[in-house]
């Protein structure tokens, strides 16, 4: 068996990674931004691909380097997906979109990728590179935050 390629090596990293970065951007910038934000983020991997490739949390990482270069992004708030009727899809507070976008930046990301997109806390701790702790109280807080915001008990 020949030994892989760069390419080849980045192309398999790049198919793990990808989904989850651009999940966890869409959480942090919008919709909007996130596919850009994504992209930059993977060039840069790929011109450190030698530095890159030898991280315990290459993911993480990119996280990071996608928020450092997106920091012009952010003067506008996130435009988050809208509640979508599709008949597959659950019934979803129409207000919700909305009230997750004024969430404060960690609270929003922590909430959206534990709580819609179904990431372990630890999970999330780790890709933000935050500690668990934090993420649980983040996490708490950001529901407490949409129940307010949305009328519901807390």
């Amino acid at each position: 068996m020949l030994p892989a390629t760069k390419s080849d090596q980045f192309t398999d990293f790049v198919r793990e990674v990808e989904p989850r970065l651009h999940a966890a951007l869409i959480a942090l910038m919008g919709t909007d931004n996130a596919r850009e934000a994504t992209a930059d983020a993977l060039l840069w991997a790929w011109e450190n691909w030698d530095r890159v490739e030898t991280m315990d949390n290459p993911g993480g990482y990119l996280y990071r380097v996608a928020r450092t270069k997106a920091r012009r992004l952010f003067r506008k708030p996130p435009v988050l997906p809208a509640a979508s009727p599709a008949a597959e899809m659950p019934w979803v507070e129409p207000g919700l979109p909305a009230a997750i976008a004024r969430l404060p930046e960690k609270q929003r990301v922590v909430t959206v990728l534990v709580h819609a997109l179904g990431w372990t806390q630890a999970e999330t701790a780790r890709y933000l590179g935050l500690t668990h702790g934090t993420v649980q109280k983040h996490s708490e807080r950001g529901l407490a935050r949409l129940r307010s915001s949305l009328g519901g008990s807390t």
